[in-house]
C-alpha cells in the first residue's frame, strides 16, 4: 500500500509559478513511477508528467513541456511538480499517483492522492 498526500496548490496569476509536492508513505517506491495528472471541471483526467522513481527519467504532456518540471527526492519519498509560466488553461485539480508501470495512462495507476486545486487567474 502507498499513501499519497499533495500540497502546494492555490491561486496564482497568469505567468506565475507554483510548486506541488506529493509525500508518499507506505511501501518503498523502487521500481515504481510517480505521475501527475489533472482534471478540470467537466473534463476527463489528463496526464501531465511522469518520473521513474529509480533513475529519474521523465515524460511530459505536450501542453506543459518546457513549463513544468517533475522531480523526486528519493530519500524523502517526495515527488514535486514545478509549474512555471502558468496559463488559465492550467486551472484544474492536480493529482499525484503511483504505478508499477512507466505510463501516461491513468488507468494503470493504483494509488492516488486526494487532489489539490490549482487556479490560474487572468
Amino acid at each position: 500500500q502507498v499513501q499519497l498526500v499533495e500540497s502546494g496548490g492555490g491561486l496564482v496569476e497568469v505567468g506565475g509559478s507554483l510548486r506541488l509536492s506529493c509525500a508518499a508513505s507506505g511501501r518503498t517506491l523502487g521500481g515504481y513511477s510517480m505521475g501527475w495528472f489533472r482534471q478540470a471541471p467537466g473534463e476527463e483526467r489528463e496526464f501531465v508528467a511522469v518520473i521513474r522513481w529509480t533513475g529519474g527519467s521523465t515524460v511530459y504532456a505536450g501542453s506543459v513541456k518546457g513549463r513544468f518540471t517533475i522531480s523526486r527526492d528519493y530519500a524523502k519519498k517526495t515527488g514535486n511538480l514545478q509549474m512555471n509560466s502558468l496559463k488559465p488553461e492550467d486551472t484544474a485539480v492536480y493529482y499525484c499517483a503511483v504505478s508499477p508501470k512507466y505510463s501516461s495512462n491513468p488507468g494503470e495507476y493504483s494509488y492516488w492522492g486526494q487532489g489539490i486545486q490549482v487556479t490560474v487567474s487572468s
